[in-house]
C-alpha cells in the first residue's frame, strides 16, 4: 500500500484544525504540519490550492476570523482582483480558513468530518 502522506496547513491553537488532525491520524495518515501563523502560505502556494481544489478564491478566506473583521474584507474583496486576494491571503496566515489538507492531487478547506470521510477515508 502507498504510504498515506498529507499536507496540512493549520493553527495549533484551532480547535477545529486539532479535531481535523486527529482524525487524520485516526485514518492512518502520516502528516507533514505547518503552522500557517508561523510560516504563511506563499501566494505560488495558494495558487496551487486553487488549481487543486478548483474552488473559488472566497472559500480560502477566514470570513469568521477577527482579522478578516477588523479589515472589513467582506465589503473590500469583491472589488479586489484575484492577484490582490492572493498576496493579502499570502501575507497574514490569520485570514486563510483552515486546516487546509492537501495529497498534492486533491485538497480540502476548513474540516467537515463528513468531507473527510469522504475525500480523505
Amino acid at each position: 500500500m502507498a504510504e498515506k502522506k498529507l499536507k496540512v496547513y493549520h493553527y495549533a491553537k484551532c480547535g477545529t484544525c486539532r479535531t481535523g488532525i486527529k482524525k487524520l491520524q485516526a485514518m492512518g495518515y502520516e502528516l507533514d504540519l505547518r503552522d500557517l501563523f508561523e510560516q504563511p502560505a506563499s501566494e505560488a502556494e495558494i495558487k496551487g490550492w486553487l488549481r487543486l481544489s478548483g474552488l473559488e478564491l472566497e472559500k480560502f478566506f477566514n470570513t469568521s476570523g477577527e482579522v478578516y473583521k477588523e479589515q472589513n474584507l467582506k465589503d473590500r474583496l469583491p472589488g479586489m482582483s484575484e492577484e490582490e486576494r492572493i498576496a493579502m491571503l499570502a501575507s497574514n496566515g490569520r485570514l486563510v480558513k483552515r486546516p487546509v489538507v492537501t495529497d498534492g492531487k486533491t485538497l480540502t478547506v476548513g474540516y467537515k468530518e463528513d468531507e473527510f470521510e469522504r475525500v480523505w477515508g
